[in-house]
Order: structure tokens, then sequence, then C-alpha cells
């Protein structure tokens, strides 16, 4: 197993907020990953009111539209493989898979069976450029953030795993450390999970001066400016 600058713990803490209050800690703390390293575009959220979910990456790739071409059992000996890869993990789990498809989405992998076999092994959820079905027997909580709703399996199957994948403008690896909720996904460095509450931290007391102003009656222009000047000394 790989060492890991960060423990269950530390992963587990970072589920308490949201993905966009990582992301402006994250600002903070590793500003060369301003402009990169989270989802462009929107998702289909399984369910919105899901807690946030926050683990190690398992990636994978997928195609539907067509049959994988191989034989039976070799498709078999893929999703076996895949679920092993999967498995091999001590810490929480997020499974990012792309689907390589000219349409993603074209056939689901993920529903009642697949949300539940992932979760026992330990995965939170999954963010995916694939579709998603059987929207009332997913696995309870168990995330889903996918590109689409479909109802059909089609010729769904694994083409390969554990290597970089993109989904929705989103690179990400192996092992790479992933938070997403309703709003996307982003992958944080390694080096910051232990450094960003207190980043958090530091943003929630910068805010609160500016929100505190803004909610006042006699707010104005003047004392937006003063708000502004007092937020950016607390350090």
């Amino acid at each position: 197993m790989a060492e890991h600058p960060f423990t269950r713990a530390d992963l587990d803490l970072l589920r308490q907020w949201d993905t966009p209050t990582l992301c402006n800690a994250l600002e903070l703390v590793a500003p060369a990953r301003r402009g990169r390293g989270f989802s462009l575009r929107p998702f289909v959220v399984a369910d919105p009111g899901l807690p946030p979910i926050c683990g190690l990456a398992r990636t994978g790739r997928i195609r539907a539209a067509q049959p994988s071409g191989r034989a039976r059992e070799d498709d078999r000996a893929a999703r076996i493989g895949w679920y092993e890869y999967v498995a091999d993990a001590e810490l929480p789990t997020v499974v990012v898979i792309e689907d390589l498809d000219t349409v993603p989405g074209y056939g689901a992998f993920w529903g009642e069976v697949n949300s539940a076999v992932h979760k026992g092994l330990g995965c939170q959820g999954c963010v995916t450029s694939g579709s998603f079905r059987d929207l009332d027997m997913l696995a309870p909580g168990f995330q889903i953030l996918g590109g689409m709703v479909n109802p059909s399996h089609a010729y769904v199957h694994m083409v390969d795993f554990g290597r970089e994948v993109e989904v929705h403008g989103m690179p990400c690896i192996h092992d790479d450390v992933v938070h997403a909720d309703r709003h996307g996904a982003v992958v944080i460095p390694a080096e910051a999970v232990r450094a960003l509450p207190a980043a958090i931290d530091l943003c929630a007391r910068r805010e609160k001066v500016i929100l505190d102003m803004a909610r006042r009656d006699d707010f104005s222009i003047d004392k937006l400016k003063d708000a502004l000047t007092r937020a950016d000394e607390i350090h």
C-alpha cells in the first residue's frame, strides 16, 4: 500500500465542508492550482442532499456504444479485475470513470447492483462522464455525479483502469484525493490535505467581516470598502 501524508480522519474531516469551500481554501494553500484540477461542466447528481464525499481516486475508462470485441470470459475478467482494483485500498475511495464513447453515457455502468457492490468495497461514490440509472434503488448513501441518466446498459464494459482519466475537464490519476458534492468535484494535492482546515477557518473569518456588513440596514459602498480592507488584514 502507498504511504500518504494524511489519515482516514483527515479525509473524513474534509467531508464536513462543501466542495466550493474546499476550492476557496485551495486558493490559499495551493495557489498554483487555482485555475485547474476541478470539474468544468455540470453533473447530474443522484442525491443532492447527500453530504460531500472525499477519498482516494480509483480510476477507470468505459465504453458502451459497441460490444468490446473481447470474448465473454475476457469481459468478465476485466470486470473482476476492476473490482479487485477498487477493493485494494486501506482508505475510503471515490471512483472516477471516464466514458470514452463519442456520446458519453450511451450505456449506464452505474445502477442498483454496481452502487451496492462498490459501497461494499469501501467506495463512497462515483464521479463519471458516463450515465447511471435505477434512481430509486441506488445503495443508500452512495453518491453519483454523472453526465446523464440513461435506462439501459447498452454494451457497457470496462476498457482499462488505474491510468489517468479526465472527467468533465478534471484530470485525475490513481490515488488522487477527490472531494465532490452537488456542485462538482476537485482534486486535492496530497500535501494540501492537512493544511485545508486552517485555510478554511481563515477564509470564513475574512468572509464574515464582509457578510456581517452586507447584511446591515445601513450598508453602503463606503462600508463595503471598509469591510474589504479589514478582511484583507485578517491572517
